[in-house]
């Protein structure tokens, strides 16, 4: 493709799809590059979930939150097919970290955060029915909570969203490797390599959506942008054989994370681990030491299950740069812009899978004042995804 668009978009996974689908609901004309396929990375590889972040509770994330549970809502609203319901259940034994109360309490706030709707109601498990839980060790059990959140298939939700934007007029163009930016007076001329060679378009605006290669993409660039600090944090999830029936347990592994358990195509998956990561993410591959410990937290909590492994994978998240454990670090999305004004560039860095359509109209409203008035093609909140 030569030519004039409004908008580059690099990069297709949930964060790139679903900007590329929010500018293109304003009326731009957007073209995606991405080198692999859709939800080929990061995308692909996270916990499932769509949910507002329970354990962020505890550090004071609260507006993060909110936001989640706005955003788990309404795509349980326009993504029936993708995104369902799902019982969790956060088992409370005599060495858990967090007391019944204080649990009981930070549930309570999530449903006030999501405005007392009944998706956000919770109770306790009577225990009678304990006996019912997938096989959850009894022993030093004291209570069991259980409430509602989501889950997803991430590829596929990703997926939807790019065939959302592509209705919408977006052009994907995959397999296609971004080789260069340099600016103009009228936004940027950018170089590509796809089938059929090396190609070249120019664009008002440039968005870098491409996950754990953020800084890579920036320093093809030119003027080179500001690079952000950032830690990449590698996430390995491990799948069992044998389906669980009752739902998803939020458990507690040694070291007070939370490890999810779940199921996930007749099968159970459990995650993620907190690492951190050097090197090319392409090449992130789970570690020997990541899979013990999600062993050691299933055999924890469902000590007569067979644990006959039969897969494995690990992702990275993009962090802002920072000490202390991963686990209790900032999760909010940021975006790096070229310039404070009218800016041209927007880097979108971090983000969850749950809060991705919310990142997107932030990114289309940021690029706003530089792009032209179009007339509005859609609400993306409004608009239904299919599989």
């Amino acid at each position: 493709m030569t030519g004039n668009v409004d908008v580059v978009v690099i990069g297709a996974g949930i964060q790139g799809a679903g900007c590329a689908q929010a500018l293109s609901a304003a009326g731009h004309s957007v073209l995606v590059l991405e080198k692999t396929g859709i939800a080929a990375a990061t995308s692909c590889r996270s916990s499932k979930l769509i949910h507002g972040g329970l354990r962020y509770l505890e550090t004071g994330q609260f507006s993060l939150v909110r936001e989640s549970l706005r955003e788990r809502d309404i795509l349980l609203r326009i993504a029936p097919s993708l995104v369902r319901l799902v019982p969790f259940h956060i088992p409370v034994y005599r060495d858990t970290s967090r007391h019944r109360v204080t649990i009981r309490a930070g549930l309570a706030l999530y449903a006030v955060l999501d405005n007392l709707r009944r998706t956000s109601w919770f109770s306790t498990v009577p225990r009678r029915h304990w006996d019912a839980l997938d096989g959850l060790t009894t022993d030093g059990l004291k209570a069991v909570f259980r409430y509602q959140d989501a889950q997803t298939d991430d590829a596929r939700l990703t997926q939807a969203v790019m065939r959302s934007a592509q209705a919408l007029g977006a052009e994907l163009t995959c397999p296609a490797e971004f080789i260069a930016a340099v600016r103009t007076p009228t936004g940027f001329e950018v170089r590509f390599r796809s089938t059929h060679g090396e190609q070249h378009c120019q664009t008002q605006a440039l968005v870098n959506a491409t996950g754990p290669w953020v800084n890579e993409t920036l320093t093809r660039i030119a003027p080179l942008p500001s690079l952000p600090d950032i830690d990449l944090v590698q996430g390995t999830h491990i799948v069992f054989d044998g389906p669980l029936q009752q739902g998803i347990y939020y458990t507690e592994a040694e070291d007070r994370r939370a490890v999810f358990v779940m199921p996930w195509r007749s099968m159970t998956l459990v995650g993620t681990t907190e690492t951190r990561f050097h090197g090319n993410p392409a090449e992130a591959q789970p570690q020997p030491q990541e899979l013990e410990y999600l062993k050691r937290t299933m055999r924890r909590y469902f000590p007569n299950r067979d644990l006959q492994q039969r897969d494995a994978f690990a992702g990275l998240r993009v962090l802002p740069r920072g000490s202390g454990a991963a686990f209790t670090r900032p999760r909010e999305t940021l975006f790096m812009t070229d310039e404070t004004i009218r800016p041209r560039l927007v880097s979108v860095v971090g983000g969850k899978l749950t809060g991705y359509r919310a990142a997107a109209a932030r990114v289309a409203a940021i690029l706003s004042a530089t792009l032209p008035t179009r007339p509005q093609r859609a609400d993306t909140a409004r608009l239904e995804l299919n599989p």
